[in-house]
C-alpha cells in the first residue's frame, strides 16, 4: 500500500538561518534588551513568508532570549544578573571537565589561539575580543576529547556572549584575562591536572563577579537618551 507523500511548509535550514541570525543579533547587541521584534517586520527584512520567521521566534522564545510583548509580537529579553550568574557556574564545571581531560593528555593549544587574543585585547574591537574568548575555550573542549561539553555549554555562550557585549566597552580586564588564558594552556601543556582546574575554576568565578557587577552598574544607570554609549 502506498502512502501519500508528506508535504514541508518550511524549509528547516531556512528556519535555522534565521534564527541563527536573529541569536546573533541579539548576543551582539545590535538587538537591543526590550526591543520588539514583530513577524511582518522580520519577514520583510529577510524576504521570507512569516511561517519561518514564526518557527525561529518559538526556538528564540524557548532558549530564552525573546518573550512575549504587550499587544503583539515578542521583544527581546532582558538580561539578568541572576541568571548570568547561574550560567556561569554551569560553564565552570563544564571548563574544570574539558580542561582535567585535556591536561590529562598533555595536550598543547595553537599558540595562534593566544596570539588572536592578546591582538584582540590590545583594540577596540569588542566583538573580535569575544570571539578571541571563544576560541579558546572552544579550544579546550576540542582538546578534552569530549565532544559532549561543547555542544553542552553552545547554547550558553550566546547568553555569555551578550553580557560580555554589554561591559566589554569599558572593562579593564582585558589583559588579565588573557594572562589567565595563557596560564591555564600552559597547565594543560605540562600535564598539571590540578593546577590547570583550579587556575579555570578561579578564571570562571573572577569572570563571573567581574561582568555581573559591571552588568548591575550598567542596569542600576543606564545612559541617558542621546548620550554617547
Amino acid at each position: 500500500m502506498s502512502h501519500p507523500a508528506l508535504q514541508l511548509t518550511t524549509a528547516p535550514d531556512l528556519v535555522e538561518q534565521i534564527y541563527a541570525r536573529l541569536l546573533d543579533a541579539i548576543s551582539e547587541g545590535s538587538l537591543a534588551p526590550g526591543e520588539r521584534l514583530t513577524q511582518d517586520d522580520l519577514a520583510q527584512r529577510f524576504a521570507v513568508s512569516r511561517q519561518p520567521v514564526l518557527q525561529a521566534l518559538r526556538l528564540l522564545k524557548k532558549d530564552g532570549f525573546v518573550e512575549d510583548a504587550p499587544g503583539r509580537g515578542v521583544r527581546v529579553t532582558q538580561l539578568d544578573v541572576g541568571w548570568i550568574a547561574q550560567v556561569y557556574q554551569v560553564r565552570g564545571s563544564l571548563d574544570a571537565l574539558a580542561v582535567r581531560l585535556a591536561a590529562e593528555r598533555g595536550a598543547r593549544l595553537a599558540p595562534g589561539i593566544l596570539r588572536q587574543g592578546r591582538r584582540a585585547e590590545s583594540g577596540r574591537d569588542v566583538q573580535a575580543m569575544i570571539q578571541a574568548d571563544l576560541a579558546f575555550h572552544r579550544a579546550i573542549y576540542e582538546a578534552s576529547g569530549n565532544p559532549l561539553i561543547a555542544q553542552s555549554i553552545d547554547l550558553h555562550w550566546h547568553h555569555l556572549k551578550r553580557v560580555m557585549g554589554a561591559v566589554l566597552q569599558s572593562s579593564q580586564q582585558r589583559q588579565t584575562v588573557w594572562d589567565e588564558h595563557e596560564a591555564i594552556a600552559q597547565a594543560i601543556a605540562a600535564s598539571d591536572v590540578d593546577l590547570a582546574v583550579r587556575l579555570v575554576q578561579e578564571h570562571a568565578q573572577e569572570a563571573s563577579v567581574q561582568l555581573t557587577a559591571r552588568l548591575i552598574e550598567q542596569l542600576s544607570h543606564p545612559p541617558q537618551k542621546g548620550a554617547q554609549a
